[in-house]
């Protein structure tokens, strides 16, 4: 599979004409990012964008204790970096590969150039950022009010919109989490956590295929659970 058609189906670049494309990739190169890589960190990133062609990437940040905090997961398709053009809010933030990943970097010079004569192009990233933008909004909301189960009910419906493969009833996650992942993604412990694992999975809003690590989310009990006052 060609580095033009992995361009083609990031979300920024879906639009373009060929010609467009092999500009991209003639600026850009495309580069194998390994597993567990710190691919940028705050005060050290140098001003780029980066395209995500395959692969997953976390955005986390340290408190003063050094316990890390994960701020969103990016799947294929989305965009990373910053310029002084445009920020993606991931200026004071670790990005890390959750596994292998795909990576294009513009930098700084070439984007702006880039995106002068495409002002579609511009539009189309403000729409992206505004939406990323929106969905934090909402997990900060869920963060402030919610109980644990309702923040984490909340943070499963947004893995399962962006990573979700539907099988039968249930949803299948295309991600590999562990309770203290989760735990960190809605401010709780993992002990908690895991506690109310097992009390959606006794409910039947979630489930696991024995000898699988999966996690599949019954969609419309957990849509329900998630109304209820």
């Amino acid at each position: 599979m060609n580095k033009l058609w992995y361009l083609s189906q990031i979300n920024l670049m879906e639009e373009l004409p060929l010609e467009d494309l092999k500009e991209i990739e003639r600026m850009a190169p495309m580069s194998k990012i390994p597993k567990g890589t710190i691919i940028s960190s705050p005060g050290e990133a140098p001003p780029a964008l980066y395209l995500l062609k395959k692969g997953k990437v976390r955005l986390y940040k340290l408190n003063r204790e050094g316990k890390e905090f994960t701020l969103g997961i990016l799947g294929d398709g989305n965009i990373f970096g910053e310029v002084e053009t445009f920020s993606t809010g991931t200026r004071d933030t670790y990005v890390e590969a959750m596994e292998e990943t795909l990576l294009c970097v513009l930098n700084k010079k070439d984007f702006e150039e880039f995106m002068k004569e495409r002002p579609q192009l511009a539009i189309k990233l403000i729409g992206i950022l505004t939406e990323r933008l929106r969905e934090a909004e909402e997990m900060l909301e869920n963060l402030a009010y919610g109980s644990v189960q309702k923040r984490l009910l909340y943070l499963l419906s947004k893995l399962v919109h962006h990573f979700g493969n539907q099988k039968g009833a249930y949803w299948e996650l295309d991600l590999r989490l562990s309770h203290q992942d989760l735990a960190a993604m809605i401010g709780a412990t993992r002990e908690t956590v895991s506690a109310t694992l097992s009390e959606l999975t006794r409910q039947g809003v979630i489930s696991k295929e024995r000898n699988k690590r999966d996690l599949r989310i019954h969609r419309k009990k957990m849509e329900s659970m998630m109304n209820e006052k």
